[in-house]
């Protein structure tokens, strides 16, 4: 299988722990570790329910990758995110010395791999990770506006309803 289709394979594992996420009511970020073929690692964003403003899909997926290989150092792993990683994410990856990270959407509010700034190839450390973006880039894209349209619609909806009750004799 050639390495575009590898990749989108994997990402598309990421989407679907992306799901999970929603579902969690967590912002729909999935990611997964692959060394030498195989699925090592898995994450989706857990902030809310872990308490927990390291709980990205990144770092969860990290954390069980180096339990995998009993290692914190992941040399030759392959990390697939379907955002762009974050600052601290981005930083986490050059500790345990990802080979490459493959992510589908820019972020470009915090992007740390290139949309507003790039960590992962920084030239003051002293691992540098290969990085692609855009891999399924339109479905991770949509996977995140989808979420974030309708928990807007929801809120709307909430501060409708509070009114409402405020406010019975409208109605009529």
């Amino acid at each position: 299988m050639a390495e575009s289709e590898l990749d989108q394979q994997f990402m598309r594992r990421a989407m679907e722990l992306a799901g999970k996420a929603e579902s969690e009511g967590e912002v729909p970020v999935g990611a997964v570790v692959v060394h030498d073929g195989v699925v090592i690692g898995e994450g989706w964003n857990r902030l809310i329910g872990q308490h927990d403003a390291t709980a990205h899909a990144e770092m969860m997926a990290l954390r069980q990758a180096g339990k995998v290989l009993q290692n914190y150092r992941l040399l030759d792993a392959v990390l697939y995110v379907t955002l762009e990683p974050c600052p601290m994410c981005a930083s986490a990856m050059v500790h345990s010395r990802i080979c490459r990270v493959v992510f589908g959407a820019p972020d470009y509010k915090t992007g740390a791999a290139g949309s507003v700034m790039n960590l992962l190839s920084y030239e003051g450390v002293n691992h540098h990770v290969q990085y692609q973006g855009g891999v399924l880039e339109e479905e991770c894209r949509e996977q995140l506006q989808a979420f974030f349209r309708r928990r807007r619609s929801e809120k709307k909806a909430e501060k409708e309803a509070r009114k409402a009750a405020q406010n019975p004799s409208e109605e009529n």
